[in-house]
């Protein structure tokens, strides 16, 4: 069976990883570049990895996405703070009968892509990962790197074998990728990291180690990370308790990393705060759940972000 052509919309920590992989295992990709396309036309994509370092030195790299071909699957890993140009950005990539993957953080997510191209097409999934730019056209996976997916819409069963596929070729190609039926579970899954981490990165100027090491701050990730475990619940959303020690054992056991927040807040570039703390807070206060220290994250926030724009 002829392996599957890719689209990368966002091809930075995430995309180049992933696309990188893809490609290093013979699988058609074409990579949508903001500021790196003129540095990886002439020096290509390099990756360094714990699944093993490689350099792509001929890429499928595209300045705009109105040269790139119709693919059979189109993964977005644009930040949520772009899904204003997924309008533009999507239409020529999807415009076979291709899929879309949508591999952002925050809940409810893949609603911009469905807008464009129909939700009957859409996938989402949450990536757990720790992963940056570093340099144009050079990316550096320092852990994790797990792919859990599902469907947009539960109850279509016409993606399933697309789905699986992609699956089995992720998994081929060394990304460790896991079909799931349960897309909602997923999201606040991811949240419960999400969340306290993203946030209280920003807000505490800290390092997850940091947040991990300290009393005060690890206290108050694990209050929170339960908070939201609690509002997920009140969205019909049942997660094992026993994910809460998980997710503060998998943060004390990982390598120092600054979250993708902590990052965008250095850098002045805007923050994903409605994707992965306010979405979640108005949809645990639709289904009668208030959560006040995640609100209370929100307002803060929300505040630095307005001083820092």
């Amino acid at each position: 069976m002829k392996k599957q052509s890719y689209a990368i919309i966002g091809a930075g920590a995430l995309g180049g990883l992933y696309g990188g992989m893809l490609a290093r295992a013979g699988h058609e990709v074409h990579f949508l570049f903001h500021n790196d396309y003129h540095h990886v036309v002439r020096y290509g994509l390099k990756v360094d990895t714990i699944w093993g370092d490689f350099h792509l030195r001929d890429v499928h790299a595209h300045a705009s996405s109105d040269s790139m071909p119709p693919c059979d699957v189109t993964i977005i890993a644009l930040k949520t703070t772009q899904n204003h140009l997924l309008g533009e950005l999507l239409l020529d990539p999807t415009r076979g009968q291709g899929v879309a993957l949508v591999l952002q953080n925050g809940l409810a997510v893949e609603d911009d892509t469905a807008a464009v191209i129909g939700a009957s097409r859409v996938l989402g999934g949450c990536c757990f990962l720790c992963s940056n730019k570093v340099a144009p056209g050079h990316i550096r996976h320092i852990d994790y790197g797990r792919i859990v997916f599902g469907k947009y819409i539960p109850q279509n069963r016409e993606i399933d074998s697309t789905a699986l596929r992609i699956s089995d070729e992720f998994n081929a190609a060394g990304i460790d990728a896991e079909y799931c039926d349960d897309l909602a579970m997923v999201r606040w899954r991811k949240l419960m990291w999400n969340i306290p981490f993203n946030g209280l990165s920003v807000v505490l100027d800290a390092s997850t180690k940091q947040i991990m090491d300290d009393p005060h701050a690890f206290s108050l990730a694990e209050s929170i990370i339960r908070e939201v475990h609690q509002g997920a619940a009140a969205c019909l959303v049942r997660i094992d308790e026993e994910m809460i020690e998980k997710t503060l054992d998998h943060t004390r056991k990982m390598v120092p990393y600054d979250s993708s927040m902590r990052l965008d807040f250095l850098n002045r570039r805007p923050m994903e705060i409605e994707a992965i703390v306010g979405k979640p807070l108005r949809a645990a206060q639709a289904a009668g759940f208030e959560m006040p220290r995640v609100e209370m994250l929100y307002r803060q926030l929300k505040y630095i972000d307005q001083r820092i724009s």
